[in-house]
């Protein structure tokens, strides 16, 4: 078969959507403290590593094909993908592996500074097999919430083109569960020092998730016309949602921030993922409007309820995603002139299926992340000791530091023992008080 316009667009977008896992470094990694900054970035390097094995082995195989009672696929049925050499199938199979991927990355947010990494390697391909691949199946892969499923058939069909109950409320859910297994970081809402250490790369990483977001939500168009729809939509609601939250900053806080600027990107860009194809260019503005506005104020909900997610993970993917999955009960455009939400007066049919959908999808994301999370927690055990956590779980975790402070530490340079050389050496001589300075000065903060 002749290589296509539409194979090649695939093969772009998958590309696109790949970069948005080291754009999601770059967007964590400056949002962490100094001394976590490496750790944070290898977190989603490693994911692209260990999914990309999974997907390949048994991971694709479980999003389509034969179900098993309707949950999943078989995972032998293609295994190590041998029946989809010298098909084009290949194309959409290396496609879908982008999406496994940056799903479990966006988890890891949640537990930045204190999470060990071997923990992270164990959990990661446990959990895109038990919770993502069954997911996918069943929203995508003609399971469980499809025309054809029990759940679909008698509720009917939720509407999720590119991932708004697959990718981004399972990951918020399961970053919930672990930031609670984990527990609180040592001074967290009290230390100061538990702030971005580098907006630029905070500003950097939206900018690239931005970019490769195109093909996320773009990649599956099945025509010009919903090509269109969608690469404008996909513009216009994370521009509405930066807009947003810096409104919100701006009442609330008197200044609008450059940090506030890039998370509202990002907001926005989850609450239109699952509608991208489905509401038009004003609808996209109004959904991004209001999760932008929303999710920034949903910020401060983990310090009103006591649960520490680092990097506000649940307040802009589980929430946004949320928003983006009930709003096509609302905004949804109508087919050929029938149906559509309730907006279009189109019923309450669509919003029933699509909050089925998304309670169906946190139930699962939270009993699993919860079994697989407390299942390593309680045996090798998922948090560094408090000691690693003080000094840095770059040093603790990697034996690295991302920069060098007056000698503290050096990036890049493996030394078995620069842990205890960085909590051992000899207090430095007092320096005048005009000159003091402490790596503390250099760390800035997450949303507060």
């Amino acid at each position: 078969m002749d290589l296509t316009a539409g194979h090649v667009w695939v093969m772009i977008s998958a590309a696109l959507v790949l970069l948005m896992t080291p754009g999601l470094a770059f967007f964590y990694g400056g949002m962490t403290r100094a001394k976590s900054a490496l750790n944070m970035m290898m977190m989603s390097f490693i994911a692209v590593g260990l999914v990309g094995i999974v997907w390949v082995l048994w991971g694709y195989s479980m999003t389509g094909g034969e179900g098993i009672g309707q949950v999943f696929g078989n995972p032998f049925a293609s295994f190590g993908m041998s029946g989809l050499i010298g098909t084009e199938d290949l194309i959409g199979a290396g496609y879908g592996a982008t999406f496994a991927i940056i799903t479990v990355a966006l988890i890891s947010g949640a537990i930045a500074d204190r999470a060990k990494f071997g923990a992270w390697t164990i959990f990661v391909p446990i959990w895109v097999t038990a919770v993502y691949c069954p997911l996918a199946f069943m929203v995508w892969g003609g399971g469980l919430l499809s025309a054809e499923g029990a759940v679909g058939g008698a509720v009917g069909e939720a509407i999720d083109f590119a991932g708004g109950t697959v990718v981004h409320i399972s990951a918020g859910v399961a970053a919930l569960v672990l930031a609670i297994i984990l527990g609180k970081r040592q001074g967290f809402g009290k230390d100061p020092a538990q702030r971005p250490h580098n907006i630029p790369f905070v500003m950097l990483g939206a900018a690239l998730l931005w970019f490769g977001w195109f093909g996320f939500n773009g990649g599956a168009a099945g025509s010009a016309e919903e090509a269109g729809l969608i690469w404008v939509n996909t513009m216009a609601a994370p521009a509405a949602a930066m807009v947003g939250w810096l409104m919100i900053e701006r009442i609330r806080d008197g200044r609008p921030t450059s940090l506030g600027a890039a998370s509202g990107i990002v907001a926005g860009l989850v609450a239109i993922t699952p509608a991208c194809a489905n509401v038009s260019p004003v609808g996209a503005i109004g959904l991004g409007l209001v999760a932008g506005a929303v999710c920034a104020l949903a910020v401060g909900l983990k310090y009103r309820l006591g649960f520490d997610d680092s990097l506000d993970v649940v307040a802009v993917h589980l929430v946004a995603g949320i928003l983006g999955t009930l709003a096509i009960g609302f905004i949804m455009l109508p087919v050929d002139g029938e149906g559509g939400g309730l907006f279009y007066g189109g019923g309450a049919d669509q919003l029933v299926a699509q909050i089925v959908a998304a309670a169906i999808a946190i139930a699962l994301s939270a009993v699993m992340t919860a079994v697989i999370g407390l299942a390593i927690h309680k045996t090798i055990g998922f948090r560094i000791s408090s000691d690693s956590e003080v000094s840095g779980v770059d040093l603790s975790e990697h034996a690295e530091t991302a920069y060098e402070f007056g000698g503290l530490g050096v990036g890049g340079s493996f030394h078995p023992f620069a842990e205890q050389m960085f909590t051992q050496q000899k207090p430095a001589e007092p320096l005048p008080a005009q000159q003091k300075t402490t790596q503390d000065n250099v760390t800035e903060g997450v949303h507060s």
